[in-house]
């Protein structure tokens, strides 16, 4: 069963708002509304992608322990996702923004 491939398409799609706020706001104030839409819409991909599992679990489609398998990847790729931020994020000397 590869219902639970679906979340794959949730890993692509969590990191481009925050790119694209990165990209489009030059300030670095602490509200900033462009930023803040990306911090919704990334906090939405993230639910959806730990509900998918979920939801395919309760309509049978899939087994729990195959729920539970999802869920412990998504945990392990957002925070992989969310290390990178953290590190490459800043403007200092080291960053991915100068490549």
């Amino acid at each position: 069963v590869y219902w639970p491939l679906f979340v794959l398409i949730f890993y692509v799609l969590s990191p481009i708002p925050t790119f694209i706020s990165r990209r489009l706001s030059d300030d670095d104030s602490s509200s900033n509304a462009c930023r803040e839409l990306a911090y919704f819409l990334t906090t939405g991909i993230v639910v959806s992608s730990f509900g998918l599992p979920v939801v395919l679990a309760r309509n049978n489609t899939i087994r729990w322990g195959a729920c539970g398998l999802v869920m412990t990847g998504n945990a392990v790729i957002f925070l992989t996702i969310l290390g990178f931020f953290v590190v490459f994020g800043g403007g200092d000397d080291f960053s991915w923004e100068q490549w």
